[in-house]
């Protein structure tokens, strides 16, 4: 087995939706602590469920459907982990949000599971708060707690708004039946907290603060990259890297996240538009391509607005140099 490693941004799982991303890690702090501070919760018990969002307060369908289907498509990446993948690493969009990725490790076999609207084998029975519920706190309609590998501390976050889009989009996506085997875990599975009911849209307008948005509750960019200790992302190390990912899709080869901090050892002398092009074409500065671990193909289609806004925010948080990757 080969393993690659990449300077600047290598490995960003890019999937949001009913399983995804990489490691359960601790609420976020620092940067993301102000945000945390707006979301509205209520104490957990068996049968808490969000709030619907009023009617009165939706936005117009088709611009939310619209909203919906940039973040699935793009910075949110949903398809890399439930749709499969082919030989070059490429997306199979036949089989799109069908379910795909298997992540085995020692607490756990996880299946990214069918996303899509059929009613037998994906969500089709789901409302849009069911899976706004699911997506924020992790827990089904049936009352079951999802486990990781999604990241729901950082999901926690996600905004009505962008939530509710989301939901809707993959409400519309074409039904695939697909059935895929139940997560096994050999650890217990108690919630991530108190339930989240409401959580305000951040100001696009401050581009580190949303910048933070989008690389964090969005694109999870800082869950892979920011180091694991004991399996919980250690804030104190945001955006170091230093993660290793075996067989990522059953590709030959190991990853490990690269560090993405403006320190001289991650992207601290690299251009706005050197860091833009790893994300969306992935090359890196040297010119070297990038492991296909990340969905370049769909950041290709991020806004300009939202690329200047997740390097403005890369670029504000704190140095650090490059460590070993723990064995």
């Amino acid at each position: 087995m080969k393993i690659l490693r990449g300077a600047g941004i290598t490995t960003t799982v890019g999937c949001i939706a009913l399983l995804s991303a990489c490691g359960q890690s601790d609420a976020p702090s620092g940067a993301a602590q102000t945000q945390n501070e707006s979301v509205q919760t209520q104490a957990q018990t068996p049968a808490a469920q969000p709030a619907a969002t009023p009617a009165a307060s939706q936005p117009d369908r088709a611009a939310q459907l619209e909203r919906g289907r940039y973040l699935v498509e793009t910075i949110a990446g949903c398809g890399n982990c439930h749709t499969p993948h082919n030989p070059d690493g490429t997306l199979n969009q036949e089989m799109a949000y069908a379910g795909a990725y298997v992540i085995t490790e020692p607490e756990f076999v996880a299946y990214a599971p069918n996303i899509t609207p059929d009613m037998e084998t994906g969500i089709g029975s789901w409302s849009e708060e069911d899976i706004v519920h699911a997506l924020r706190n992790g827990i089904r309609p049936d009352g079951r707690v999802l486990g990781p590998p999604m990241s729901f501390p950082w999901y926690r976050r996600l905004s009505d708004t962008d939530a509710y889009a989301i939901a809707a989009y993959i409400k519309t996506v074409p039904a695939i039946r697909n059935e895929v085997p139940r997560s096994e875990y050999h650890i217990p599975l108690e919630g991530y907290g108190p339930i989240v009911t409401s959580v305000p849209d951040v100001p696009r307008d401050d581009p580190v603060r949303y910048g933070e948005y989008l690389a964090g509750p969005v694109g999870h960019c800082m869950d892979c990259h920011t180091t694991l200790v004991m399996g919980r992302n250690d804030m104190a190390q945001l955006g170091r890297g230093q993660n290793v990912f075996r067989q990522p899709f059953n590709m030959p080869w190991t990853a490990i996240a690269a560090n993405i901090t403006p320190h001289e050892d991650g992207i601290g002398g690299w251009t706005d538009e050197e860091i833009k092009r790893a994300i969306t074409q992935g090359v890196s500065r040297d010119g070297r391509q990038l492991l296909p671990f990340m969905p370049f193909e769909l950041y290709d289609d991020i806004e300009e607005r939202d690329l200047d806004a997740i390097v403005a925010y890369l670029k504000s948080i704190p140095p650090l140099p490059t460590i070993p990757p723990a064995q």
